[in-house]
């Protein structure tokens, strides 16, 4: 029973790293798309201002 809190607390820490990976993709992802966004709204109106 000595090895129960050993194998949670690695589980634990596997996961929490997981999770963390995710997060910080998910966020670095989402600003990525905001900046393409902004590039492409930026991209129309110049060519709509060129009309």
């Amino acid at each position: 029973m000595d090895w129960v809190p050993i194998v949670f607390g690695i589980f634990k820490l596997g996961v929490l790293g997981v999770c963390m990976f995710f997060a910080i993709k998910w966020h670095y992802d989402k600003d990525k798309e905001v900046a393409q966004r902004k590039k492409e709204e930026a991209q129309m109106q110049s060519e709509a201002s060129g009309l």
